[in-house]
């Protein structure tokens, strides 16, 4: 039996697999705040979907940074799961192996190997949810990095001097799914005027027109909840019209796995960590 899970800024998703090549079993939670109560949480849940079979490894993704050896997070939106013992906390409960990783960096391995680029070699991969992450999957595998990708965190309005409600000036601060809320006061999904969603759009193509000139990728893949609207036309007019160094752009397509990519991820990992 493999522990797979995603712990996310919004939610949690545990899940189990009887033979390393898939899971059925999956369950929903919201993040706790509380690094102890996290903890708790997936200790709880991993019991009732393994119903007491041995866990032999796990593998998830958390929202944010890792530290070098990918044993501690150290994402300022999870306040209190910063810098806490992760892996060995939860190598304690399960006497197995651990293996930590960025959630965006899981969800783009789980589309490369089971989703919307799969079977391509170069893949950037965005997500815009409560937060905006990503990450560069090269030949099948996550990209060798120092401290990870956090494509969210490149500025995009310095000084914001277009955004004047925005902290920071970061790509995060206009499209994600806490700045819209403090933007409009409302959740994303309830986001319905055609130019909010237009400045969405255009928003986005200006990070992803970055991101495409660094990582040079063949196929990006949008994931996400707050995806949902914004409008994926515009996305792929605006970016037309800013990128022109290349003379094809990548194809840019949604996600196929919604938010089950980063659990696929695990799985995939596990497999490369030959944990499986």
């Amino acid at each position: 039996m493999y522990l797979l899970f995603d712990i996310g800024g919004t939610k949690t998703r545990i899940a189990v697999s009887k033979n390393g090549k898939s899971f059925v079993k999956q369950k929903t939670f919201l993040t706790p705040k509380k690094f102890n109560d996290g903890i708790a949480a997936i200790k709880k849940t991993a019991e009732e979907l393994s119903a007491g079979q041995k866990i032999k490894s796990v593998c998830g993704g958390v929202a944010g940074p890792l530290d070098r050896k990918k044993e501690f997070l150290t994402a300022a939106n999870m306040r209190d799961w910063t810098n806490k013992p992760l892996k060995k906390r939860l190598e304690k409960i399960f006497s197995a192996p651990v293996f930590l990783e960025n959630d965006a960096a899981l969800a783009g391995l789980g589309e490369v190997h089971f989703g919307a680029a799969k079977n391509k070699k170069i893949v950037a991969y965005i997500t815009v949810s409560t937060g905006v992450g990503g990450s560069r999957i090269v030949d099948g595998k996550i990209d060798a990095n120092f401290l990870g990708f956090e494509p969210g965190y490149q500025i995009i309005d310095a000084c914001g001097q277009i955004c004047k409600k925005c902290d920071n000036g970061h790509l995060l601060d206009h499209i994600s799914g806490d700045a819209l809320k403090k933007h409009f006061g409302v959740e994303p999904k309830k986001i319905f005027d055609p130019k909010i969603k237009n400045d969405l759009a255009w928003w986005l193509a200006v990070g992803l027109n970055n991101s495409i000139v660094h990582w040079s990728p063949e196929i990006v893949v949008l994931g996400g909840s707050v995806m949902n609207i914004i409008p994926l036309d515009r996305v792929r007019q605006y970016l037309k019209n800013f990128l022109k160094i290349f003379p094809v752009a990548p194809k840019i397509k949604k996600a196929a796995l919604g938010d089950l990519g980063g659990l696929y991820g695990a799985l995939v990992l596990l497999k490369q960590k030959s944990a499986i």
